[in-house]
C-alpha cells in the first residue's frame, strides 16, 4: 500500500490550484509500530486536500506516521493547497473527496458546497499587522492592506474593521495570495495586512518592528475560529464506508496528537520538510482539542453555536444571504457514529 503527497495534475484543477512544495511519496513512516494489519478485506482510495501547516497537516502526518490510514484499509494520497478555498474547489470537481480548511472558509459549506465532517482545532494564529508606525485600525485609514481573500485574514480584517467602526471602502484592499503577501510586507509595498502565523514569523525576521493590531483573542466573545475538515458532497452522500473509515483514522490521530504534543509537532515538521521550533511556535497558536472535547462539544451543541455564530458574521460580511441549520453541513452525527 501506498502513502503519497502528489501533485494534482488534471487540467481541471492545475488551473485553480496553487500548490506548495511538498516531500515525494512515503513509506508509511513508522506505522508499523501502532497499527497492525487491516481490519478490512478492502482498499479505499482517498485523495486528502491539506495545508501545510500545524492545524492543516497534523492528522494527516500521524495518520500516516502511525500506520491509521492503512488500519482502516485507506490508500492515501495528500495534495497540497494553499487555502480552503481551493479544496472546496477540488472537492465539488471530485479531484479531492477530503480536505482541510480554516474559519475564513467555513461560509462555503454553509452555503452547500461541501460537508464539514469534522472539527479540528480552534485558531488562534490570524493577525491583523501593520507596518511600524501603524498602531491601530484607525493608521490604516486610507492606506493599501493586502488580504488572502475568503480565508481567516480576511475574515479578522473584517471583524477588526468593524470593531473601529470603519469597513473595508476605508482602506485601498489589495487581495493577494499568501506568498504575495509575505514579500508584500517585508518589501514595504503594503502598510498592513490580514494574515496569519506562521507566515508571519518568516515576515518579522525582515520587519522586526511589525505591529500586530489585531488578534482572534479579541473576538472570542462573539465569534470562534475553528478549523475543521470537509468532504464533497457526493462522498457523503455515495461513499459512507469511506467516509466513516476516514472519521475513524482521524479520530485516532486526534487521541496521539492530544496525548502527544512534542511528537505531532516533529512529524508534522518532517511532513513538510519544516524546522521543528517554526511548527512548535505554529501549534503554540492554536488550541487542540482532545477527542472527548471534540465529541462533547458535538453533543452539546456547542460546535452548532459556534457555526451560528460564524453564520453571522458571513451574512454580515455579504457572503452568506441567511443562516443555515449547521445540521445542513455540519455531519457531526457521523464523527460520533465513527467512535462507537
Amino acid at each position: 500500500m501506498r502513502f503519497s503527497r502528489k501533485l494534482l495534475g488534471t487540467a481541471a484543477v492545475g488551473a485553480a490550484v496553487a500548490l506548495l512544495a511538498t516531500g515525494c511519496a512515503s513509506d508509511g513512516g513508522s506505522g508499523d509500530s501502532a497499527a497492525a494489519d487491516s481490519e478490512y478485506d478492502d482498499v479505499l482510495e482517498v485523495n486528502f486536500g491539506y495545508i501545510p501547516d500545524f492545524n492543516g497537516t497534523s492528522l494527516l502526518a500521524i495518520a500516516e506516521d502511525q500506520g491509521y490510514w492503512e488500519k482502516y484499509g485507506l490508500d492515501v494520497e495528500t495534495p497540497s493547497f494553499t487555502n480552503g478555498p481551493l479544496q472546496i474547489q477540488a472537492l465539488g470537481t471530485g479531484d479531492l473527496d477530503f480536505g482541510y480548511i480554516g474559519p475564513g472558509a467555513f461560509w462555503l459549506p454553509a452555503s452547500g458546497e461541501a460537508k464539514i465532517v469534522a472539527m479540528n482545532t480552534l485558531g488562534q494564529s490570524d493577525r491583523v499587522v501593520g507596518q511600524p508606525g501603524n498602531e491601530s485600525m484607525e493608521d490604516l485609514r486610507g492606506k493599501t492592506v493586502a488580504v488572502p481573500e475568503g480565508t481567516s485574514g480576511d475574515m479578522i480584517l473584517t471583524l477588526a474593521l468593524e470593531g473601529a467602526g470603519m469597513t473595508k471602502d476605508d482602506v485601498e484592499l489589495v487581495p493577494m495570495e499568501p506568498s504575495a503577501i509575505v514579500s508584500a510586507l517585508a518589501s514595504g509595498q503594503v502598510e498592513g495586512a490580514g494574515f496569519w502565523y506562521p507566515a508571519l514569523a518568516t515576515v518579522k525576521e525582515q520587519v522586526p518592528d511589525l505591529v500586530e493590531i489585531a488578534q482572534n483573542s479579541d473576538f472570542e466573545d462573539t465569534v470562534a475560529f475553528p478549523t475543521a475538515f470537509v468532504a464533497g458532497n457526493d462522498v457523503v452522500e455515495n461513499e459512507p464506508e469511506k467516509v466513516d473509515r476516514v472519521l475513524k483514522a482521524l479520530r485516532d490521530a486526534i487521541t496521539f496528537r492530544y496525548e502527544n504534543p512534542d511528537e505531532a509537532v516533529e512529524l508534522t515538521a518532517a511532513y513538510n520538510a519544516l524546522d521543528a521550533e517554526a511548527v512548535a511556535a505554529d501549534a503554540a497558536n492554536n488550541k487542540v482539542l482532545s477527542l472527548e472535547e471534540l465529541d462533547t462539544l458535538t453533543e452539546d451543541g456547542t460546535v452548532d453555536s459556534w457555526l451560528n455564530g460564524m453564520q453571522d458574521y458571513f451574512v454580515a460580511a455579504g457572503k452568506l444571504t441567511e443562516v443555515a441549520d449547521p445540521s445542513s453541513f455540519y455531519t457531526g452525527d457521523l464523527f460520533l457514529q465513527a467512535g462507537e
